[in-house]
């Protein structure tokens, strides 16, 4: 059966992105766990992903062209409210709330493979609403001091993890359900 994965890379701080989403840094540590991230884009049939995550890629990473470094395509899936907007590439489709329906929507673009979460807070709410199975944590060496957390804020719940695999400083867990 497939899966949801949140597949992330985080700096020791735990940011995900910088101030105003930079990211370049990731690219420069993506050496790190090559197995898990190998492993994980095979079997991604396809992405669900934020609004922000989005116009992020769009204009600094060449969109949903540049995923994986371009080599990964498919069908890539993202949550917004301004559905009457255009996406930028033909493999784009908006998709409305609540993030229950949009996960369902990309469980069924995504077929036999997984369907990958990216972004900050379309991740936190798949995993507030419990829908994520697993998560792919890479860590950088670097401390940011600043940006997108990795999760939460003060109201956000307990989450348990159990690894269940490791490659370097890169390790898959899974979620606990309570």
């Amino acid at each position: 059966m497939s899966k949801v994965i949140w597949h992330v890379t985080t700096s020791v701080d735990g940011f995900i992105a910088g101030p105003d989403d930079w990211m370049d840094w990731v690219f420069e540590h993506r050496s790190d766990g090559p197995r898990l991230a190998d492993e994980v884009r095979e079997t991604t049939g396809a992405i669900l992903a934020g609004r922000g995550w989005y116009e992020g890629a769009e204009g600094r990473y060449g969109g949903a062209a540049g995923i994986y470094g371009g080599n990964w395509s498919g069908p890539v899936l993202v949550l917004t409210h301004r559905l009457d907007d255009e996406p930028n590439h033909p493999a784009v489709e908006f998709v409305g709330g609540p993030v229950e329906h949009a996960v369902a929507e990309g469980r069924e673009a995504a077929g036999s493979g997984n369907l990958e979460i990216f972004g900050a807070r379309v991740a936190q709410q798949c995993m507030d609403a419990g829908v994520i199975d697993e998560m792919v944590v890479h860590i950088a060496p670097v401390l940011l001091g600043d940006g997108k957390r990795l999760y939460g804020d003060p109201a956000s719940p307990l989450v348990g993890l159990e690894r269940i695999d490791q490659d370097g400083s890169s390790c898959r867990y899974t979620v606990q359900r309570s």
